[in-house]
């Protein structure tokens, strides 16, 4: 992302950060898109008058995955707490006076989500949040843009996309055969699903990454 396009969303972030009022803005979009860095980017430039709230702390538990018989498709709709994740958005658009909001994130090295690790103060007036099923119109899911004040919708010219998902899942100690696979038979299917959600977004965001 260039730093223009970086300055004019931050700019359109700011707007809805205005103190004395929670708004949460949600940036969806397939996996590989790049909302986990531009969510982060946001946060930081906006310095202090928001906090980032990842959809991943959502991820059911391995443990649980392999009950439901569904660990071999993590990533997809039903492999998250979608209701939870919901409940959290509700949560949080009605602060409660010195009452800190606790939610989870997800660690990629353990592939795990961590409870209670990102606090959300009261007085904090925007929250960032982003993941893939933002935008998903199924189950649970489909109240989850009712509860955003503004939904971004990142899109990546599909091949770079698709090897930097490949990339990550290595750096994340995955062999690379086994990465390319689990890309093509499981984070494709879902891209595809997540790409039914583009017309609900508020903004479309066209990546143009320098490298």
């Amino acid at each position: 992302m260039d730093i223009s396009e970086l300055t004019g969303l931050t700019a359109r972030a700011l707007r809805l950060a205005v103190p004395g009022h929670r708004r949460i803005l949600g940036i969806a979009g397939p996996p590989g898109a790049g909302k986990s860095t531009l969510a982060a980017q946001l946060v930081d430039a906006l310095d202090g008058l928001a906090v980032l709230v990842p959809m991943d702390g959502f991820h059911l538990a391995r443990a649980e995955l392999e009950r439901l018989g569904r660990a071999g498709r993590k990533g997809a709709p039903d492999t998250f707490d979608a209701a939870g994740y919901a409940a959290l958005l509700r949560r949080l658009r009605l602060p409660e006076p010195e009452t800190t909001v606790y939610a989870p994130a997800f660690d990629r090295a353990l592939e795990e989500p961590i409870a209670g690790a990102v606090p959300v103060p009261p007085d904090i007036p925007l929250v960032v949040t982003e993941g893939n099923y933002l935008l998903h119109d199924e189950g649970a899911w489909a109240s989850v843009h009712r509860l955003l004040d503004e939904a971004w919708f990142l899109e990546l010219e599909p091949a770079l996309r698709v090897r930097r998902l490949v990339d990550r899942h290595v750096r994340f100690g995955k062999p690379r055969p086994y990465a390319e696979q689990w890309v093509t038979e499981s984070d494709e299917p879902n891209a595809r699903l997540v790409e039914r959600g583009r017309s609900r977004a508020g903004l479309v965001v066209r990546l143009h990454p320098e490298t």
